[in-house]
């Protein structure tokens, strides 16, 4: 392949990078050399360059992947000794590596056995496979997540930590019955309310001014609040995730006062095209003049 026209390496390789082709804009000039030299046709020069630039982004991809997965080192499939375990199928096991919709479903897969069974060591065999497939995989001890969990709720960050593990295709709970959860903590969590980000930002039109004064974090606030109504809870027995139970009451009486309360479900329902009356836990309210226990059982 050759031309009569002086090429501009240095725009070339400008435009190559605007179009995000590194591998191709290191590789076209020794490729064009050995085109040139054989007499390629510009097809199987293009077609060259396009495999190795897919090639080698899939390569990085993995290696991406692989970094993020935390996986342990060293645990390959064929590492693995089948014949200890000779109840398990290693054909089943190759299957499952291959994707064979499992992950595409959802199915969660259990492995059971004794200490030192290699329990470990074929999870993140599986996982290495499904990485190598194209999958995302991350490995992690169970205590290590729950911990993790636990920290994002008291950052009011769960919501975000729990979306970050939704983009992995298959999550790996290591050693999920030998190390001390905390259940207290791990119920607590899940039994906490808290505003999500949506919510937020459609509450959010209906606060008051703060008059230059910040005000206590609003989202801990008020996600106490409504836990507190709720579960029909004395102030004084709100859990300590939401701040002094005095700053609860004393939001909730000041807001009450001013009718932001009232404000904000009457614009609620009228933002779900139910502008005369709404229904809440049982609660029957009117839209117009709602009482001051209108946030009761509030639901967004």
């Amino acid at each position: 392949m050759s031309t009569s026209e002086p090429i501009d390496e240095a725009r070339l390789g400008l435009l190559l990078g605007d179009l995000r082709l590194p591998t191709i804009k290191h590789i076209w000039p020794a490729f064009a050399e050995r085109a040139d030299k054989e007499g390629w046709p510009a097809a199987r020069f293009l077609t060259a360059l396009a495999e190795h630039e897919i090639a080698e982004r899939a390569r990085r991809r993995i290696e991406r992947h692989l970094t993020e997965a935390h996986l342990p080192p060293g645990k390959t499939l064929d590492g693995f000794d089948f014949e200890a375990v000779p109840m398990l199928s290693k054909a089943q096991i190759m299957a499952m590596v291959a994707g064979d919709s499992w992950l595409e479903k959802g199915d969660n897969l259990l492995v059971f056995g004794p200490p030192g069974g290699g329990k470990s060591h074929l999870a993140a065999a599986i996982g290495l496979g499904l990485i190598e497939n194209g999958w995302r995989v991350f490995f992690t001890r169970t205590t290590d997540l729950v911990q993790r969990l636990q920290v994002a709720r008291r950052e009011l960050a769960l919501e975000q930590a729990i979306a970050k593990l939704d983009k992995y295709h298959l999550l790996i709970l290591d050693d999920l019955g030998s190390g001390p959860i905390d259940l207290a903590s791990a119920a607590t969590m899940s039994n906490l309310f808290w505003l999500t980000d949506a919510q937020m930002a459609r509450l959010q039109p209906f606060f008051p001014k703060s008059h230059g004064k910040p005000r206590v974090d609003d989202r801990r606030v008020l996600s106490g609040i409504i836990f507190i109504n709720r579960n029909g809870l004395r102030w004084c027995d709100a859990p300590k995730e939401y701040g002094p139970p005095k700053t609860l009451y004393n939001r909730w009486k000041r807001w009450s006062d001013k009718g932001v309360f009232a404000r904000m479900m009457v614009g609620l329902a009228a933002e779900a095209a139910v502008p005369k009356t709404v229904m809440i836990d049982a609660t029957y309210l009117k839209g117009k003049a709602p009482p001051r226990a209108a946030c009761r059982g509030l639901v967004l």
